[in-house]
C-alpha cells in the first residue's frame, strides 16, 4: 500500500477481483440519484477500445441524511447497473459498482464519491505496477464521443510529462429529451463558462483553464503526490485541478468530446444543475461578470513584473495608480506584506512571477472578481459580455459556437 493510501484513503480496498495486467485507464463515475447511469456505462462501452485494458468504477452513494426517495432511486440504479454489468462482462473492459448508501453527512457529496472511486483506482494501478496509469472523471448523466477512451490513452502517451488535463466538452444544445427552455439555459451557461476562462486569458492570468468534473483526467502518481481528491460537496473539480495547473505539466485534451447533461438540479449549492434550475425558476437569462472587471485586472497583471525589486515607498505609489476595484481588493489582502515576502524569497524576475501567481492564484482571482462585481461593476447578460470579448455578434448560440471553435482549434 502506498503512503498516500495509508494516510488519506477514506475506505479500505473495495474491489477484490484482480485487475488486468495491462490496465492503463480507469474511469470513475460518482452516482447520486441518477435514473440513467446505465446510459453513461453504455456510452463508455461503445467507445473504440484503446490499447490497454479499461475499468469503470461507478460509486453509487448517498448521505445518511438523504430522503428515502433518493435512497430508493440509488437501490434501483444499483440493480440496473449490476444487471448491465452481468450482461457486459469483458476481459478488456470491466465495470465495478461500489454502493455506499449511508456516507457521513459531514462529508457526503460528489467530492467524496469521486475520492472513493479514485482512491480505488490508485489501488488497481498499484496492483499491476502502473503508478502512472490514467484516471478519468466522468459523470453518471454524461456521454462522450466514440474516440474518448482512445484519445485519453493517446494524449497521456504523447505528452509523457502531463500530470493532469482538462478534456474538451460540449453540452447538448438541442433535442427532444428536455424542454426547449433547458436547452436555451444551457447555451447561456456554457457560454458563461467559456467567457470566464477567455476573459481571464484576456486579462493575462496564466492559469485559466476549464475545470469541469466530468471532463478531467490525472495520472495516479500525480494524484497521490497532490493529496488526492478533496471531499467538497460542490466545486471539487475547480479545487482539484488547481492543485495541478500552477505546477506546469497541465494540458488540454481537444481531440475528443465529453457531453455533460444539461438537466437542472437542486442537489448542489452551485454548478451546472443549480445554474440551470435557477434560470428556469427566474425565467430569465444568465448574467456574467462585467467586462470592466477584467479590464481592471489586466491593467494590474500587465504591470506585475515592475514589482520585482520595488521598495515599499514606490510600491504605495505603484498601487495608487491601479483601478479602484483592484487597489481596494489588494489592500484588503495585505498586498504590501505579501509582495515583500515574495521578493525576499525570489532571486530573479522569473521566480518572482512564479511565486506571485502562487499567491495570486485562481482562488484569489475569483475572490477579486466577486469583490469587483459586488462593489464596482454589476453583472450583465452573458450574451452582451461575450459580444464584447469576442468582437462577434449574434445570438447566444452563435457566440457559443465561436468560443467552442476557439477552444477546440484556437490558442
Amino acid at each position: 500500500m502506498t503512503s498516500y493510501l495509508q494516510k488519506h484513503a477514506f475506505l479500505p480496498t473495495q474491489i477484490s477481483d484482480l485487475p488486468a495486467e495491462d490496465l492503463s485507464l480507469v474511469v470513475v463515475i460518482p452516482c447520486h440519484d441518477e435514473p440513467d447511469a446505465v446510459g453513461s456505462l453504455q456510452a463508455l462501452r461503445d467507445c473504440q477500445p484503446p490499447i490497454g485494458s479499461v475499468e469503470v468504477i461507478i460509486v453509487i452513494n448517498s448521505s445518511e441524511t438523504d430522503v428515502e426517495e433518493i435512497k430508493q432511486q440509488n437501490k434501483a440504479t444499483l440493480a440496473d447497473v449490476q444487471s448491465w454489468i452481468a450482461e457486459h462482462t469483458e476481459s478488456r473492459f470491466r465495470c465495478f459498482a461500489l454502493y455506499h448508501p449511508d456516507l457521513p453527512k459531514k462529508h457526503a457529496g460528489v467530492g467524496l464519491a469521486r475520492k472513493i472511486g479514485m482512491d480505488e483506482a490508485v489501488r488497481r494501478f498499484e496492483q499491476v505496477g502502473n503508478p502512472q496509469g490514467v484516471m478519468a472523471c466522468f459523470d453518471a448523466d454524461s456521454a462522450c464521443a466514440p474516440n474518448y477512451l482512445q484519445a485519453l490513452e493517446h494524449h497521456f502517451q504523447v505528452h509523457p510529462n502531463t500530470q493532469a488535463c482538462s478534456i474538451y466538452y460540449e453540452h447538448p444544445t438541442s433535442g427532444t429529451i428536455y424542454p426547449p427552455a433547458i436547452y436555451q439555459a444551457i447555451v447561456e451557461y456554457e457560454l458563461y463558462l467559456r467567457y470566464y476562462v477567455h476573459a481571464l486569458r484576456f486579462a493575462g492570468f496564466p492559469h485559466a483553464h476549464q475545470t469541469i468534473g466530468s471532463s478531467m483526467a490525472v495520472r495516479a502518481d500525480a494524484y497521490q503526490q497532490q493529496g488526492g481528491m478533496n471531499r467538497r460537496k460542490a466545486g471539487e473539480d475547480f479545487y482539484f485541478l488547481h492543485k495541478f495547473i500552477p505546477l506546469g505539466n497541465f494540458s488540454e485534451l481537444k481531440t475528443t468530446t465529453v457531453i455533460p447533461s444539461p438537466r437542472p438540479s437542486h442537489r448542489v449549492p452551485f454548478g451546472t444543475g443549480k445554474a440551470i434550475q435557477d434560470m428556469l425558476d427566474a425565467q430569465g437569462g444568465y448574467l456574467a461578470y462585467h467586462p470592466d472587471v477584467f479590464v481592471d485586472l489586466k491593467m494590474f497583471l500587465d504591470k506585475i513584473d515592475e514589482l520585482y525589486g520595488i521598495n515599499e515607498a514606490a510600491m504605495e505609489k505603484w498601487t495608487s495608480d491601479l483601478p479602484a476595484s483592484v487597489r481596494t481588493f489588494l489592500l484588503k489582502h495585505d498586498f504590501y506584506q505579501k509582495i515583500k515576502e515574495i521578493q525576499k524569497n525570489t532571486s530573479s524576475p522569473a521566480t518572482f512571477r512564479q511565486r506571485f501567481f502562487r499567491w495570486f492564484s485562481a482562488f484569489m482571482v475569483l475572490k477579486y472578481v466577486h469583490d469587483a462585481r459586488d462593489g464596482y461593476y454589476a453583472s450583465i447578460p452573458v450574451r452582451k459580455a461575450a459580444v464584447w470579448l469576442s468582437g462577434q455578434d449574434g445570438d447566444a448560440l452563435d457566440l457559443l459556437k465561436y468560443f467552442r471553435e476557439l477552444d477546440r482549434y484556437g490558442n
